[in-house]
């Protein structure tokens, strides 16, 4: 029996897709390809945007088309919080964002009774973290490490603490055993991730704080780099800094969630800190990290955002220096209350605003990168591209290509010396062929 997952969404999806991949493999199934005829397809939604509901429809057709005697299940966050639209695709079995073991279970039961079943519940009553086996199977150069699960922070835009409910941490020797298990397996990188991992601990009641699960996890694998998922800015602080300074392992990229560089833009969003506040987190960090890439989202056309408050915006990622930022236009979503304010912006001026705003990032990051022209950067090599070269990321999170005829440089960590910036990028040489 052959099955294949297709996974939108965010690193935690990736990590959730990575855990059901390896149940059907110690079950007995064989990994397949999504774009071919299998047994069994699971479609792992995202619904952080319209967008993201309409790809995964896209996917469960395809999949029926594939293969129309094939078992079809759908988790994630779109089958948890729009359940009912889901119903409508001509699928077998519809979960959600938990008990991920059960999902497949009432899965092989549909090729035994073939009765459909839907079991979404309600993601506010669960109170503890599931823990999945990390890693995934089919490559061994970075691996991520979910921590944390759910969301308290409601912003006005957003979907997703509907489905994921209430914060659930992993506690903190289960995380560092998982990181063992993964430096055992071959990885030599780990992205600790969560969907609020800036929340993580809030509900073990132990007073341990993030910086002290990193802290844990660096020094307990301290042959591999631990990179770290997106952060709210409150949580960088003096102290957070003063813990972590030493850690030499931790990646100095740091990616803090920021979505408008304007105060009442902020305010309408319902988030828990300023430009100030921010700009005080990337003060601190760059004291500490020095040359650490701070990276970040940006949403443009913000229903009433007007243009003195893009301009605003778009002055004050100046002001910051942004690496690299990830730019999306505004997503009208039902059920949140952005959806129901007055001043919704055009689809036109929501992309207009959208290609500004990623001229000045394209601007800034060039300035990063042309920073890091004469360094030399520890580079964790993945794969070769079509020019033949090998490529990879430096601990800032830069990807790097090198030229390399003598083998394979996959999953090793080696020093490049940049020579020049890409488009993509920046591009250097092995060291020893300096």
């Amino acid at each position: 029996m052959k099955f294949a997952i297709y996974t939108l969404g965010c690193k935690v999806n990736q990590y959730e897709s990575q855990a059901l991949q390896k149940e059907l493999l110690a079950r007995g199934y064989e990994q397949g390809q999504f774009d071919e005829p299998c047994d069994l397809y699971i479609v792992n939604t995202c619904t952080v945007t319209a967008v993201s509901d309409k790809k995964s429809r896209n996917a469960l057709r395809r999949a029926r088309k594939l293969n129309p005697e094939a078992v079809i299940g759908v988790c994630g966050c779109y089958a948890q919080v729009s359940p009912e639209e889901v119903e409508q695709l001509d699928v077998d079995v519809i979960g959600g964002t938990g008990d991920r073991g059960a999902f497949i279970s009432r899965m092989e039961q549909f090729r035994q009774d073939r009765l459909r079943s839907v079991s979404v519940d309600n993601a506010f009553k669960r109170k503890t973290f599931e823990v999945l086996e990390p890693g995934g199977l089919q490559e061994r150069t970075r691996a991520m490490l979910k921590v944390e699960d759910g969301c308290v922070n409601f912003c006005t835009y957003c979907i997703i603490p509907y489905a994921r409910g209430a914060i659930r941490s992993l506690p903190l020797p289960v995380a560092v055993a998982q990181a063992r298990a993964l430096k055992a397996a071959g990885y030599r990188e780990l992205v600790i991730t969560g969907i609020e991992i800036s929340s993580w601990g809030m509900d073990l009641k132990t007073g341990e704080k993030p910086q002290d699960l990193i802290l844990a996890i660096c020094q307990a694998v301290p042959e591999l780099r631990i990179r770290l998922g997106s952060l709210e800015p409150r949580t960088i602080d003096r102290e957070f800094c003063e813990v972590l300074k030493n850690c030499g392992n931790l990646c100095p990229q740091f990616h803090l969630s920021m979505q408008s560089g304007c105060d009442a833009t902020l305010a309408r969003m319902h988030r828990k800190y300023d430009t100030a506040r921010y700009l005080e987190s990337c003060t601190l960090l760059r004291e500490y990290f020095p040359g650490c890439a701070i990276t970040t989202d940006l949403i443009v056309g913000f229903p009433q955002e007007t243009e003195e408050e893009f301009s605003a915006t778009l002055d004050f990622i100046r002001r910051v220096g942004f690496a690299s930022m990830h730019i999306f236009p505004y997503s009208r979503r039902s059920g949140t209350p952005a959806a129901k304010m007055p001043g919704q912006l055009t689809q036109a001026e929501k992309e207009q605003r959208a290609a500004r705003a990623a001229q000045v990032e394209a601007e800034l990051r060039r300035t990063y990168n042309q920073a890091l022209v004469g360094t030399v950067q520890q580079v964790l090599f993945e794969q070769t591209n079509s020019e033949g070269l090998w490529t990879g990321h430096a601990p800032n999170y830069v990807f790097v290509e090198a030229p390399f005829q003598g083998g394979s440089l996959q999953n090793q960590v080696l020093p490049v010396r940049i020579t020049e910036v890409t488009e993509s990028g920046v591009r250097g040489v092995l060291l020893e062929q300096a």
